[in-house]
């Protein structure tokens, strides 16, 4: 038995937990698959595997829409669908190209109250890192949120201004170089599994976040159950087993808990949705090929885009986008699966300022050139974005320690119930939470 589970093993139990102190991983793309058919697939993860022997784990978890990152993210922390916490993507809408691709970083963003809240509530003081939107959250007490520009040293500097003061230079007089936000490799998560498990060591907070990136990068580059992501996944569970130990030396009685916040299919053909919507005369490039006009434009999210209309209400101009998504998804080469609108968007709980959405099928993505062909070879090998009913979407949870009141298969899960769960591990509650906990 691996010593940071010994007494979890032995204590597991059907009473709900009372101010427990919590480490909450998300490993980015792990599929439930992964870990519950480590055998079979020819893994070599003994951390993650010692969850399904002795704690609870989903069968698949069940996302939300889009199925991406800082979406998904955001939901396993406060327990609402992105309708409500308003985190509708990974990157802002941005259809002039002025943000230089910034991304949802900001806490501020979120409207709806957090793990990190509840944690306070019930006494614990907390930390994070690298957790998605979590630059300026009021309720982290050691911060090392995720954010870059591009990767400049200039990134640093930004970097220990959004921190806790003086966090990562006290941690970096010791461990060297903090990984820079931009770095979404497994060296990358190596850095950041150094820095929480030595946060973890001194500072004892009792609720951790720690996020890592590094499965999902080359799940991207080189596609799910690739050499390279198994490799990959290998050094991530070395990473587990190190958290773990810090976390139970620093609390014996700490909860546990790994989630994802998406699966992933494997991809072979980009879609340009733009092209389209520039013939149509709904945007307008100027010479150098940005965007100078628009009225209706997709918003990438991998296997799906949001069509963001300029003039929402406007009757007319749905019409002529629905128009031109109806032509679109007639032709096969499009890949096209599904159309839906914005009260079909609002009931499976996506954020509805997007007047459409379009899911393509498994295999396809929505291509970001606007000067590609129609169709061409994918630039990745692997995509998620696709419908949240979809098998190869589903995400993983997997959770262990004392008086869970949870234990071994939990069957498939909506992703909405994790948040509630951990609060109740904490001691705390999400009054906010679209669904009950897990158990009793």
């Amino acid at each position: 038995m691996l010593p940071w589970l010994a007494l979890a093993g032995a204590l597991i139990a059907t009473v709900p937990a009372m101010a427990a102190p919590l480490l909450l991983v998300s490993i980015d793309g792990l599929r439930p698959g992964d870990v519950l058919e480590a055998d079979r697939r020819g893994l070599r993860i003994p951390n993650l595997r010692r969850f399904v022997a002795e704690g609870a784990y989903a069968s698949g978890v069940t996302g939300v829409l889009p199925t991406l990152t800082y979406p998904s993210h955001t939901t396993l922390l406060t327990g609402v669908s992105p309708a409500r916490h308003g985190i509708a993507n990974n990157t802002t809408f941005d259809p002039a190209g002025i943000n230089q691709v910034g991304w949802y970083w900001y806490a501020a963003d979120d409207r709806a109250e957090t793990l990190w809240t509840a944690a306070h509530r019930a006494g614990l003081s907390t930390a994070n890192v690298h957790w998605p939107v979590s630059v300026g959250a009021a309720d982290i007490d050691n911060n090392l949120p995720q954010i870059w520009r591009t990767g400049h040293d200039d990134d640093r500097k930004l970097l220990r201004v959004l921190a806790t003061p003086e966090l990562i230079d006290g941690l970096e007089r010791d461990l060297g170089p903090y990984a820079q936000g931009i770095d979404e490799s497994v060296d990358g998560d190596a850095s950041r599994t150094r820095f929480a498990a030595r946060l973890i060591a001194t500072r004892k907070p009792g609720f951790v976040t720690v996020y890592l990136a590094g499965l999902d990068h080359i799940e991207h580059v080189a596609g799910p159950e690739s050499a390279e992501a198994n490799a990959a996944l290998e050094r991530i569970d070395a990473m587990i087993g190190s958290l773990a130990e810090a976390e139970r030396t620093a609390h014996p009685d700490a909860v546990i808990a790994v989630v994802s916040d998406h699966g992933f299919a494997s991809v072979d053909t980009d879609i340009n949705l733009i092209r389209p919507f520039v013939a149509a005369g709904l945007i307008r490039l100027d010479a150098a090929g940005r965007v100078s006009e628009w009225e209706a434009e997709p918003w990438f999210a991998g296997g799906s885009a949001a069509i963001m209309l300029a003039r929402p209400d406007d009757t007319a101009l749905i019409a002529k986008a629905r128009a031109l998504l109806d032509r679109l998804k007639a032709d096969p080469a499009m890949r096209i699966a599904e159309i839906i609108d914005r009260p079909e968007i609002a009931r499976r709980g996506g954020a509805t300022a997007a007047s459409f959405f379009v899911y393509f099928q498994l295999g396809a993505e929505m291509g970001r050139d606007p000067a590609a062909p129609l169709v061409s070879p994918s630039k990745s090998k692997g995509m998620h974005g696709f419908a949240a009913a979809l098998p190869e979407m589903r995400s993983t949870f997997l959770i262990a320690g004392p008086n869970i009141g949870l234990h071994g298969n939990l069957g498939e899960i909506d992703m909405r119930r994790i948040a509630p769960t951990l609060a109740r591990v904490m001691g705390g509650n999400l009054p906010g939470a679209e669904m009950q906990p897990l158990g009793r």
